[in-house]
């Protein structure tokens, strides 16, 4: 079984949330405390609610191994992570911008899908070379726009059966359609977010690369392990637990050096401002 320990989630700066008076009040019971202006996320319940999310992916994966996954963040610190994390465990990703309908209005957003296939069909039988110059580049740019929009669900024949999301503030269209469809929803959630519409909500910094770059790379490897044992009949076994004479995270938080704690407060600060959330 999938899991995570204590250490990878300190490490990565998971706890680190968003500056205390940006925080949303539903977030309040996954908040431990506040350090130098900031919420510190409790990771206790961090971990217990990540290993449930990996748990019921990789069950899912084991019972529907030809089942699929939409990765969906779209922010600079996710985009490469989304990516290349679906296409190791080959699922589908939307990490440029998400277009409105994708899931609601499925139908068109296929249209669009076909456009894109065409303009790449001409351009590989030779109808391209017998166009204007100018009729080539006006398809060109038609044809960057959409596989900049759509490279990630260009082979995406039906709607997922699971939609994991990094940041739900920015992704609130894509919950909003797969709350309307009733498509089951992992994701990570910030002190600045709403847990409401999450069916699996994973209290975390949505931010840092490093932890962006664990919760999807995590999320990948309970899609190919519950795939493979789904595949081959396997049966999945409990991860054991953490010893409990273990160190708590509480002073492994003590024991973390400024410098860190102050590099990433100021890449949520980074975040705020390109967000247009920073008041004057």
């Amino acid at each position: 079984m999938i899991t995570v320990t204590m250490k990878e989630l300190l490490e990565a700066g998971v706890h680190f949330g968003h500056q205390v008076r940006r925080w949303n009040p539903k977030m309040k019971e996954y908040i431990f405390g506040e350090r130098n202006g900031i919420h510190i996320i409790d990771l206790q319940k961090t971990q217990k609610l990540f290993r449930d999310a990996l748990a019921f992916i990789e069950q899912y994966f084991t019972e529907h191994p030809n089942a699929t996954v939409l990765f969906v963040g779209t922010k600079r610190q996710a985009q490469d992570a989304i990516r290349e994390e679906a296409e190791r465990c080959g699922m589908f990703y939307v990490n440029n911008r998400w277009l409105g309908g994708l899931l609601t209005n499925f139908e068109t957003v296929q249209n669009s899908i076909k456009k894109l296939k065409d303009l790449e069909a001409m351009r590989e039988d030779g109808r391209y070379e017998k166009l204007t110059k100018k009729e080539r580049l006006r398809l060109d740019r038609q044809l960057e726009k959409l596989e900049k929009n759509l490279k990630g669900i260009k082979e995406m024949k039906k709607l997922p059966d699971i939609v994991f999301i990094i940041d739900v503030k920015k992704e609130e269209i894509a919950v909003r359609e797969a709350n309307r469809l009733g498509i089951p929803i992992v994701a990570v959630v910030d002190t600045n977010c709403s847990p409401e519409g999450i069916d699996y909500v994973i209290p975390g910094n949505d931010d840092a690369l490093r932890a962006v770059r664990l919760f999807a790379s995590r999320i990948a490897d309970a899609i190919i392990e519950g795939r493979q044992l789904g595949t081959e009949g396997g049966v999945i076994t409990p991860e054991p637990t953490e010893s409990e004479t273990e160190t708590s995270w509480v002073e492994l938080l003590s024991q973390q050096e400024p410098i860190k704690e102050e590099a990433l407060v100021e890449s949520k600060s980074d975040v705020e401002e390109e967000a247009g959330e920073v008041s004057a």
